[in-house]
């Protein structure tokens, strides 16, 4: 699992079947430690109704497609939480 902060929407109203009902989002991978931009911003399926400016728990793979519906799913990332709260014990790293 990885973490990111919703920063955009994206609507296609032409794309594969097997996406139509699923919300897409554009997230920016963040690191936990200083919430800063980490990779560049992804496309995400979102089952659990995050919005813009929310940061999120998104997993990749497989994963991403299982939870998505099934393994025929074409995504590549699938959002899976809503981050309430983080508390890092930074002199552990």
């Amino acid at each position: 699992m990885k973490t990111g902060r919703v920063i955009g929407n994206i609507w296609a109203t032409r794309k594969e079947d097997r996406l139509a009902g699923l919300k897409l989002l554009v997230i920016q991978p963040i690191n936990l430690l200083d919430d800063g931009p980490i990779e560049h911003p992804i496309v995400a399926a979102d089952i659990i109704g995050a919005g813009v400016g929310e940061t999120v728990i998104y997993v990749g793979g497989s994963s991403a497609r299982g939870a998505a519906g099934g393994p025929d799913i074409p995504v590549d990332a699938t959002v899976v939480g809503i981050v309430d709260d983080a508390e890092i014990d930074k002199s552990l790293i």
